[in-house]
């Protein structure tokens, strides 16, 4: 039997407030445990929670980003449970009525492109964090994140395979990060994922039982998680069994998914509206002002790149993939004298190759935009190759000396002088009678030796072009 897969992502994005969502507590990472959680947070007796301006705000922000309708009325309320990092016994959460409602998002899967619908994206609390390691078979439990500003960004189950899922994810986690609503962090938990799957015969629409696959860090994992579950749930099924509606967490040692518990729906939460929280109402004035606050979106930005510097699809993606590194190729080409594609290749390449190899970001570039333009223009007008270019980038990944410096210093610069360089070739073809033989006799590799000997011959400055002109009128048949 053919099976299709059906897809839903519930994304976490930890929205990027300086003090939580209903109280003045710090959400600053990497406190020491316990310190970061205030009355407010924990839920004593008294203590009445203040919705954070900022935090609905970034949600306006996220949903006019969608194209997504923003309520102009929405409630909070309490999501019931008990467990050991909820103080509360309950979380303050949107149910009914969240504050952005349906919008979509684009993906691009193997060049074809797709629309992912989004049905909500509501703003709640984080809960706190339970610590397993290190405790000597007991949990303990750190509450700083209790009360952090989350927004839940709920999708259609639109996605038919594990790669449409994680382009999806970086789709909307590149999104956030654009936006400044977000760091993005997966690390610190800041962008984490629950994913919602189950198979049906092809053809069949109603949907089949899903599983969810909760908290997931890692756009590698995501992947990894709902492969091993459509195997899974086919395996079962094929056997005569029948799956079961549950939460199940993806252990990326084993890779497996095993069961957590069985899974909740909506009314064993019990949901009604949080007494101690006014409705949010918000008005046109706010949207239009957040509107006009919106940055250049990534799609947006990736077409202007294409037009504007006749980029190709896949390096203007690459370009536009982060706000500082679309920002930091748009300095080089102005530092470069307008050197696109030089700096196009120079920055998807050499530099993200070098920052990846380091595990930096662009914005912690020991070249800066300036530095690295400069290094393009000596490119650009012959005064170095490309091959000496990157002697250069390697003493300027080093130092702060720029590239004019580096090649006075080390002299560098590309030997033009055509007698100069036509007397050096005239040398190599007199000591090597046989390979020119070889070469006139039809070896056209030889060539290869030749220019190979002229470079060795100038250290590598001769002009790679005008040694391979020079030496085809030399050696022509």
């Amino acid at each position: 039997m053919e099976w299709e897969v059906v897809i839903g992502l519930e994304i976490h994005a930890q929205l990027a407030t300086k003090s939580k969502i209903f109280s003045g507590a710090s959400t600053a990472y990497g406190a020491q445990p316990n310190t970061q959680a205030c009355a407010v947070d924990l839920g004593f007796p008294g203590v009445l929670p203040v919705l954070n301006q900022e935090a609905v705000r970034m949600a306006v922000k996220f949903g006019l980003a969608i194209d997504a309708e923003i309520a102009p009325y929405s409630v909070f309320a309490r999501k019931n449970y008990f467990y050991p990092d909820l103080p509360k016994g309950y979380q303050i959460s949107q149910f009914e009525l969240p504050i952005v409602g349906p919008g979509h998002i684009d993906i691009e899967v193997d060049g074809n492109i797709k629309r992912i619908g989004v049905t909500r994206a509501h703003l709640e609390e984080d809960a706190g964090k339970s610590l397993h390691a290190d405790f000597h078979g007991l949990t303990g439990i750190d509450l700083n994140r209790a009360g952090t500003p989350l927004l839940e960004i709920v999708s259609e189950p639109d996605m038919r395979s594990a790669k449409e899922a994680v382009a999806y994810m970086r789709k909307l986690h590149e999104l956030v990060r654009y936006l400044e609503i977000c760091d993005g962090n997966m690390q610190e938990g800041s962008f984490r994922c629950d994913a919602n799957v189950s198979v049906r015969p092809k053809g069949q629409q109603e949907l089949g039982t899903r599983t969810e696959l909760k908290n997931i860090n890692s756009f590698r994992f995501v992947e990894r998680a709902i492969n091993h579950e459509v195997e899974r749930q086919i395996d079962v099924i094929e056997n005569g069994g029948t799956i079961i509606q549950e939460t199940r967490l993806y252990d990326a040692d084993a890779d497996e998914t095993r069961p957590m518990r069985s899974k909740e729906e909506a009314n064993d939460y019990r949901y009604f509206p949080d007494p101690d929280l006014l409705p949010v109402y918000i008005e046109d004035s706010l949207k239009e002002q957040v509107k006009s606050e919106l940055p250049e979106l990534p799609a947006a930005k990736k077409e202007r790149f294409m037009s504007q510097f006749g980029l190709d699809q896949e390096t203007a993606g690459i370009l536009t993939s982060t706000r500082e590194l679309a920002h930091f190729f748009e300095l080089t080409v102005e530092a470069s004298d307008n050197a696109v594609k030089l700096a196009a290749n120079w920055i998807s390449g050499d530099l993200l190759g070098a920052l990846n190899k380091q595990s930096l970001d662009i914005t912690e570039s020991p070249i800066d935009p300036v530095r690295l333009g400069g290094l393009i223009k000596r490119i650009s007008d012959n005064t170095i190759s490309g091959k000496i270019a990157k002697q250069v980038f390697e003493t300027m990944w080093h130092g702060q000396d720029s590239a004019d410096d580096i090649i006075e210093a080390q002299g560098l610069k590309q030997i033009t002088d055509s007698g100069a360089i036509e007397a050096i070739i005239d040398t190599i073809i007199a000591n090597n009678p046989k390979q020119v033989e070889q070469y006139l006799g039809g070896k056209e590799k030889v060539f290869g030796f030749f220019v190979g000997q002229v470079m060795k011959e100038t250290q590598g400055k001769a002009s790679p072009a005008e040694v391979n002109k020079m030496l085809k009128q030399k050696l022509k048949k």
